[in-house]
């Protein structure tokens, strides 16, 4: 049995804090059946501490400007790069993928999106006149993924 990699904190609002919760969650090696880690189980006020972090974040973060959010786009790509093995290595063990693929797509893709976005930010129409009507495209909000 290889070791257990334990990560015992939920990342909100810029820092490693621990769940308000005592639950977590076995990520379990694909090929083999084992337990390979095991994350805290977040409730949902950690959710709600979450969001109203990112919702605090969203009021900077939408008056940054395209040139400073692209610099910030290719420093999270840059982080990704320089972990490329480490990503491929646990998502091809959690997910049973084979790791030429994994490295292709699970942290390939990603840094490419990031390194890509700067780029084509110069390339996007914000604005655009649509029949007789102008669109403008600008931040909403906060969004929650899982």
């Amino acid at each position: 049995m290889a070791d257990i990699q334990v990560r015992d904190k939920l990342y909100i609002d810029g820092a490693w804090v621990p769940s308000t919760g005592s639950d977590t969650i076995d990520v379990i090696n694909s090929a083999t059946e084992e337990v390979m880690g095991r994350v805290p189980e977040a409730t949902s006020a950690d959710v709600d501490k979450a969001v109203a972090a990112a919702r605090r974040a969203f009021e900077t973060w939408s008056t940054t400007s395209a040139e400073e959010r692209s610099k910030y786009l290719q420093r999270i790509a840059e982080g990704l790069q320089t972990r490329t093995m480490d990503i491929a290595n646990v998502v091809a063990q959690e997910l049973g993928m084979p790791i030429n693929l994994s490295m292709i797509i699970q942290a390939g893709l990603p840094t490419v999106t990031f390194s890509s976005m700067p780029q084509l930010v110069d390339e996007i129409a914000w604005e655009e006149t649509v029949g007789n009507s102008l669109v403008v495209k600008e931040p909403i909000g906060v969004i929650g993924a899982i």
